[in-house]
């Protein structure tokens, strides 16, 4: 075992995974490679036809018989019938192969997708780049190569790392060697070897790295970082449309560009990864020039370290500084160098991409999770009797909220839980138990369930996989309607890591023993912390108990009513012998065999909810040995057991996994490779913060909200309307056909003062995803929109950060009503009833009806995880509130009844409401009025269901103004 295992960690290390970029320079095997594709193509592109004319014709017939259906099936028709599916064949795969080359000799994006030529455009695909081998350098194929089947394994194989790095090369072509050689010789060494030269006398240069994740260079971008305007990308166009590039191609489109590309830029750019350069090339060392030849495998530890140490303090700041959350130094994944990363879509402080970003299900669950626990301290709130605005996250926190909303993925959550569900309601209805289920794989298109052992034909519209212990769902065929009523039948189910694009979700009740995690303990807390956080929060499970054992943070406040910790292994042991046997003898009571028997049809009890351990501390060898015998039977009882361990021999273990310093988990006895979904400890601990925060539980008092200037100087440039039908007022319309869009991004950013992360922005507006030109488009057309200030200024920027900012002269009837709240409750007219009443009057004033009331089906859907569509309803109450109890002083009761209908019609099931709507209207010492209060109540809690009925409180205080009501109104 241990050998095996060994031997995975270095195939991980070494050549395990996707395959690196490939060399610069042609090899003999690279000729060879090009003139067996010129064969396979002459062949199938020249010799087929000929062959086909020569021996069978043309494939139109001269003349049609109409009797040619009637006659009898003969050898030679059927020979003719072959030989058309032939001709329809080479005439499929010649497209696919006129495409593939159109595509990579102009060097414009990705090739076309010829429909139905899924395996055909693969072959020519890889023909073309082949022959293309012997006239231009691979890099600049490198985006076509990675639809290979190989895009998602690439994808594991990102690090940390800038944008695009410094080219330092002389004149205006690039030699590759010398590329790759300024690459790694950094910006310090670079200004070094410039001997003094001034900027304007020498020449700066800029290169393009391959694709980081999701992230894709531009030339907005580019200009935006290095010449503080992205409407300055023309000027870069300019500079190098003309320029002949490493790989043989010429930049065609402004907004096409291809990694290894080499960049001249204006003589006024700036920035820490350009170089300027005198007229000599420097000398190009032997490790560096290993580095380009080889793809970067070298020790990027030590380099990074001696490149931090030649980089200028203040070329490392970037324009957020050196520290904070807008810094844009960090240290990259293999503990390489600090980097500068500015600019529109770079991230900063940590690398989103490679924890909660790159897990859709977890973040997606985390960030449901963080909502729930919003709202929960914004009702907390107001029973003690003050309103709290929720905290706005900085720094670390403010990245890994940017990383939920970037990564969450809730549409893949609600497919796997309609999936499961439905599932389970066909098989109870059918009359069948629940398979055991080890494990499933979600892919984009389909979900693949692994079972213990053949189960026979599954139910529609769920189909057999590869073999009889795999069925499979393909998302299209999950119809909307799907009986979805029962309960969750694997609620154990969590990703483990993902192996080209499929992501594995380890079944840990199911599991006949122990799950052991071996590694070093870094490594293993963060595949367990990551395990802990997606089991706390997921959405495909009903009730479950997770048991936390030797975590060094709590992570209750995830989900308070799943989570328990437990500080030692001794303790947890004792504590889960006891629920053994209890489980047991509940089974044998129930006449159960199994808690899958008791998730389905009348035998549904909270007792079949799973129990998950996490041990997270090395058990003794005594408690490694009493875990094993009380994970013997724990398939059946619903219990799973995943153990970190110093040892990989962990008794009991049913199936043995190891990460590794890669970030690439094991399990050589089941044949996985994979990439593993970590959260590593910077990213916990900011995920725990952040959760405190929202919980009101973090230091330092709740912040104030954004207030704007009522006065007639502080009058707005743009005045959004979202409170009812979306209105912008101060600036002409849109062009119709971008018109949604470009109100969704404005409605995000003013709900965000603080500033959105483009990513962010892109993840709203395109659940689905969308290329970073697309997104920069809109971005450039909102600040086209918006327009500027009488001074000049934008109003729409970026800031230190990189985050997209709104200016204060953009201004929404959201911010006004809350600043006109916070004036009458907390500023200077809190002492002033008069000015009080007039303050609250003109907040109501603003409460036209719901948030963007009249936004289009489908749009939006962000809001769902935003605390003001909760926030606002209650604001509006508490301000109905507050005036209707100034009216009420004023001995105003018609004044006081009024408002409080207009809070109504906002937060219509607020019971505050109620309560104070009676109390206004028994004030006017109208009956008829109150009795028809009392009406208009009833008919409310009548409409909320079936049984409902008034709020007990509502009832007594009718009871109390209105005795007769119970049987006037009530029937």
């Amino acid at each position: 075992m241990a050998r095996t295992t060994a031997t995975g960690r270095h195939h991980a290390q070494q050549g395990g995974g996707p395959a690196r970029p490939p060399r610069r320079q042609r090899t003999f095997g690279d000729l060879v490679r090009a003139l067996g594709a010129f064969l396979a193509l002459t062949v199938l592109v020249v010799a087929v036809p000929a062959a086909l004319l020569l021996y069978i014709g043309s494939p139109f017939p001269h003349h049609f018989d109409s009797s040619v259906l009637q006659q009898p099936i003969t050898a030679e028709t059927f020979v003719n019938t072959l030989a058309v599916l032939v001709w329809v064949a080479w005439a499929q795969f010649t497209a696919c192969v006129l495409v593939e080359a159109k595509a990579a000799v102009s060097g414009v994006g990705m090739p076309t997708r010829v429909p139905g030529s899924g395996p055909s455009q693969l072959l020519a695909r890889q023909l073309i780049a082949a022959l293309l081998l012997v006239g231009v350098s691979t890099a600049g194929l490198v985006p076509g190569l990675a639809q290979l089947g190989q895009q998602h394994s690439m994808e594991s194989q990102a690090r940390p790392g800038v944008a695009a790095t410094a080219q330092a090369t002389p004149g205006r072509q690039a030699a590759p060697h010398q590329t790759a050689a300024q690459q790694q010789a950094g910006p310090g060494a670079s200004t070094a070897q410039a001997g003094g030269q001034s900027a304007q006398q020498a020449t700066k240069f800029y290169r393009i790295n391959p694709p980081e994740g999701r992230h894709h260079d531009s030339l907005w971008e580019i200009a935006q970082r290095h010449l503080g305007d992205g409407r300055r990308y023309k000027e870069i166009y300019q500079l190098n449309k003309d320029r002949v590039q490493p790989d043989g191609s010429q930049l065609s489109q402004a907004s096409l560009i291809r990694p290894g590309w080499v960049l001249e830029m204006p003589a006024d750019a700036h920035g820490g990864d350009l170089v300027e350069m005198p007229v000599a090339a420097p000398h190009t060392a032997p490790d560096v020039l290993h580095y380009a030849q080889h793809g970067g495998a070298k020790d990027t530890a030590a380099e990074g370290a001696h490149a931090a140490q030649q980089t200028p303090a203040a070329e490392q700041g970037g324009s957020g500084g050196a520290g904070g959350s807008g810094g844009g130094s960090h240290q990259d994944a293999a503990g390489g160098a600090s980097e500068v990363v500015t600019g529109l879509s770079a991230s900063h402080g940590f690398d989103l991409s490679e924890a909660l970003v790159g897990a859709p299900l977890l973040a997606a669950g985390l960030l449901a999770a963080l909502g729930r626990r919003r709202r929960t301290a914004l009702w907390q709130s107001l029973s003690a009797g003050a309103l709290r605005t929720p905290r706005t996250p900085t720094g670390a926190e403010a990245d890994v909220a940017d990383a939920l909303r970037i990564g969450a993925d809730q549409d893949a959550v609600d497919f796997l839980d309609r999936a499961l569900r439905s599932l389970s309601a066909r098989l109870d209805a059918d009359g069948r138990k629940l398979p055991v289920v080890y494990a499933a794989w979600l892919t984009e298109d389909a979900l693949h369930l692994q079972l213990a052992w053949p189960e026979g034909e599954p139910p529609a519209p769920w189909q057999n996989g590869q073999d009889e212990t795999f069925w499979q769902l393909e998302r299209a065929r999950l119809v909307e309607d799907a009986d979805t009523s029962a309960a969750a039948p694997y609620p154990g189910l969590a990703v483990l890591g993902t192996l080209d694009g499929a992501r594995l979700l380890l079944n840990l009740e199911a599991v006949p023993g122990i799950v052991s995690l071996s590694g070093g303990r870094a490594d293993r807390e963060a595949v367990l912390a990551s395990v802990a956080a997606e089991l706390a929060t997921n959405g495909w499970s009903d009730r479950m108990t997770v048991t936390l054992v030797g975590f060094a943070q709590d992570l209750t406040a995830l989900a308070p009513a799943r989570v328990r910790h437990i500080a030692t292994v001794a303790e947890a042991v004792e504590i889960m012998a006891a629920e053994t046997v209890q489980r047991a003898g509940a089974l044998r009571t129930a006449g159960q065999d199994s808690v899958l028997t008791g998730r389905t049809g009348r035998a549904r009890h909270t007792q079949w909810a799973p129990h998950l351990v996490l041990l997270a501390a090395p058990p003794t060898p005594d408690e490694a040995q009493r875990l094993a015998e009380l994970a013997a039977d724990s398939g059946r009882l619903g219990i799973g057991y995943l153990v970190g361990s110093d040892d990989a021999d962990l008794p009991g273990a049913a199936w043995e996994l190891e990460i590794t310093s890669s970030g690439r988990l094991l399990a050589p006895l089941l044949g996985l490779d994979m990439k593993a979904q970590l959260l590593p400890k910077a990213q916990y601990e900011s995920v725990l913060r952040l959760f405190a925060e929202a919980g009101g539980d973090g230091p330092g008092p709740d912040a104030p909200p954004f207030l704007v200037d009522l006065s007639d100087q502080g009058r707005p440039g743009v005045y959004a309307r979202l409170l009812g039908p979306f209105e912008v007022v101060g600036i002409d319309a849109p062009d119709r056909e971008r018109s949604g869009l470009l109100h969704e991004a404005l409605a995000l950013l003013l709900l965000h003062r603080e500033g959105v992360h483009p990513r962010v922005l892109a993840s709203a507006l395109w659940p689905r995803g969308v290329t970073e030109d697309v997104r920069d488009a809109l971005v450039e057309r909102l600040r086209d929109w918006l327009g500027t200030d009488p001074d000049g200024g934008e109003r729409l920027t970026l800031d230190g950060t990189g985050r997209i900012v709104l200016g204060t002269s953009v201004v929404s009837d959201w911010d006004v009503l809350q600043t006109l709240h916070h004036e009458a409750t907390e500023g200077r007219a809190a002492g002033d009833p008069v000015a009080r009443r007039r303050l609250l009057t003109d907040a109501l004033s603003l409460a036209r009806g719901r948030l963007f009331e009249d936004r289009a089906p489908g749009r939006y859907g962000w809001l769902g995880h935003e605390i003001v569509d909760a926030q606002h309803p209650v604001l509006v109450a508490e301000i109905a509130l507050a005036l209707a109890s100034l009216h009420l002083d004023a001995n105003k009761p018609k004044a006081a009844v009024a408002a409080i209908e207009t809070g109504m019609a906002i937060s219509p099931d607020d019971e505050r409401l109620w309560l104070a709507f009676l109390r206004a209207a028994a004030a006017t010492g109208d009956a008829g009025r109150l009795e028809a209060a009392a009406a208009s109540l009833v008919a409310r809690a009548a409409g909320n269901g079936p049984g409902r009925g008034l709020p007990p409180r509502v009832e007594a205080l009718l009871d109390e103004l209105l005795p007769s009501w119970r049987g006037s109104i009530a029937n």
